[in-house]
């Protein structure tokens, strides 16, 4: 569902999921789920990215519009999942500490749990203002192949994060968008990895068919 107004003060601990999910697959609902479970939210806020400055343009397959419509599909009818427009209706750049700051602004009186995987926890030093962005919310970090972050490390670039990560116990889901996008423009099966919802969307819409495979 679109995150309604009225509800915001029954959240007192909300999950925030940003990415482009260009598509939204069932690896991101499970992760999601997860999240609320290890973490006890009352919702996780799927948040799709506007123009990440960490991906290039072209890296984003599909317009917005479609990219949040898929979103609302994919979760329709899990009462802990909602869809935000917070980061594609502001203007440039979208930095994560901003919409954070933002989200602050519409929860004032919820934990902010920011979703991440171990590789953007292993690059956050290199995002904008990370030492604002921690002090804004707790940094839910999902495990990644073949990626330890080292917090002693990063302590040294971003002192007191050791306090703001919490592990999620998630499992390991190869499902790459990027991969999908490709299967679907080759006329190769998504089923399985896409919600039916989704497939049924991109098949109504032609979305992914000029994608190289």
């Amino acid at each position: 569902m679109t995150d309604p107004e009225s509800n915001h003060h029954s959240v007192t601990r909300l999950g925030i999921y940003g990415g482009t999910f260009d598509p939204p697959h069932l690896g991101h609902l499970i992760l999601a789920e997860t999240a609320a479970d290890c973490l006890n939210l009352s919702r996780v806020l799927f948040v799709p990215a506007a123009d990440p400055p960490h991906k290039a343009a072209a890296s984003i397959r599909t317009p917005a519009h479609h990219r949040h419509a898929m979103v609302e599909r994919a979760i329709a009818g899990n009462i802990r999942f909602a869809v935000s427009r917070v980061d594609m209706d502001r203007p440039g750049p979208h930095y994560s500490v901003d919409m954070l700051r933002l989200l602050h602004k519409l929860y004032p009186s919820a934990a902010l749990f920011f979703l991440i995987g171990a590789d953007s926890l292993h690059d956050l030093p290199t995002w904008h203002r990370p030492a604002d962005l921690i002090q804004l919310a707790d940094l839910g970090v999902m495990k990644r192949v073949s990626v330890e972050p080292d917090l002693n490390e990063l302590e040294r670039h971003i002192p007191g994060i050791s306090r703001r990560v919490q592990w999620i116990d998630a499992p390991l889901i190869e499902i790459s968008a990027t991969d999908l996008a490709r299967q679907i423009a080759a006329g190769y099966s998504t089923r399985y990895r896409l919600p039916d919802a989704v497939r049924a969307y991109i098949n109504e819409h032609g979305l992914y068919r000029n994608t190289t495979a």
